[in-house]
């Protein structure tokens, strides 16, 4: 009789026991912040390097705008870069197209909310909106004076450093000069004037810290 107590007791203990705590579902997991809608595409830029004393080089973009209706597009001035000589062009017709440079907070409010409060912006008005499914082709100049990307080193040499987060890019030495270092696979061809232009793909997803070094051809 005893064991069968202490049985009868063991069995009734667990129904005795408070209830399972209920187990909170997980809370669902974010969903993943949707990319900005591209704004271009087919980008091509050319670096054209002027005097090595100068820390001068024209720039010669080329560029897509693709947002279907878009009636102006924006083209940022590189930080630590002092801009001049910029124009822009209809790439489809060649003819000039209105622009001003703008301050950060003005692309913001104008349509463009990425941009960064202390850069300045090219605003161009565009010769028709964007079109669905469709793009205007746009041709942008410019000149930069930057020291610290265009400099001397030494007697002969000269350095062009900066990185470059375009697809397709083309550096023109000054004339005289002589491709001597590049650290980025590259093609070098002879322009018709003679100059070398070292042209390259970059396809990763960071800018390319491009480093190109040359030197001054013996008279």
């Amino acid at each position: 009789m005893r064991i069968l107590a202490i049985l009868v007791l063991g069995l009734a203990l667990p129904a005795c026991a408070p209830p399972p705590r209920p187990v909170a579902a997980p809370a669902p997991a974010a969903a993943p912040a949707r990319a900005a809608a591209p704004r271009e595409e087919d980008e091509y830029t050319r670096y054209e390097l002027l005097a090595p004393d100068s820390s001068r080089f024209h720039i010669r973009f080329e560029v897509t705008a693709i947002t279907p209706g878009a009636t102006v597009y924006f083209n940022p001035i590189r930080k630590g870069s002092a801009a001049s000589d910029e124009s822009v062009h209809d790439a489809a017709t060649s003819q000039p197209l209105p622009f001003e440079v703008v301050s950060g907070e003005e692309a913001r409010a104008g349509g463009l909310p990425e941009a960064e409060a202390d850069t300045r912006y090219i605003r161009i008005h565009l010769p028709r909106p964007v079109p669905q499914d469709g793009g205007v082709r746009l041709l942008i100049e410019k000149t930069y004076q930057d020291a610290k990307s265009y400099y001397r080193k030494g007697a002969d040499r000269i350095v062009f450093a900066r990185p470059l987060g375009i697809r397709r890019n083309t550096v023109v030495l000054p004339a005289g000069y002589e491709l001597v270092a590049c650290n980025v696979p590259a093609q070098v061809l002879s322009e018709p004037d003679g100059r070398l232009a070292v042209s390259f793909m970059h396809t990763g997803p960071d800018p390319a810290p491009l480093v190109i070094e040359a030197r001054r051809l013996a008279p």
